[in-house]
């Protein structure tokens, strides 16, 4: 007698159809001063970009002006899935 369930077969893995394009490559510094400073310049960019989208948000408040976030990426999906 059976055990259980059948197993479901998974869906076949999508082929990517354009190769992945690589950003230019950054020699990282070797020099204690020049490290610092860049992890502080990641730091500060980093803070200065959350600032500005939470500034951005408190201005727009309930309304949806702001496309693009990961409510409207979730839908997109959802509706690519349905098709």
């Amino acid at each position: 007698m059976a055990q259980g369930q059948l197993k479901k077969t998974k869906a076949p893995a999508v082929k990517i159809s354009q190769r992945k394009q690589t950003g230019a490559r950054v020699i990282k510094p070797k020099k204690a001063l020049l490290v610092k400073q860049n992890n502080m310049k990641k730091k500060h960019s980093a803070g200065l970009a959350a600032a500005t989208e939470k500034s951005l948000a408190g201005k727009a408040g309930h309304l949806e002006i702001l496309h693009g976030g990961k409510k409207d990426k979730k839908l997109e999906k959802a509706k690519e899935g349905k098709k």
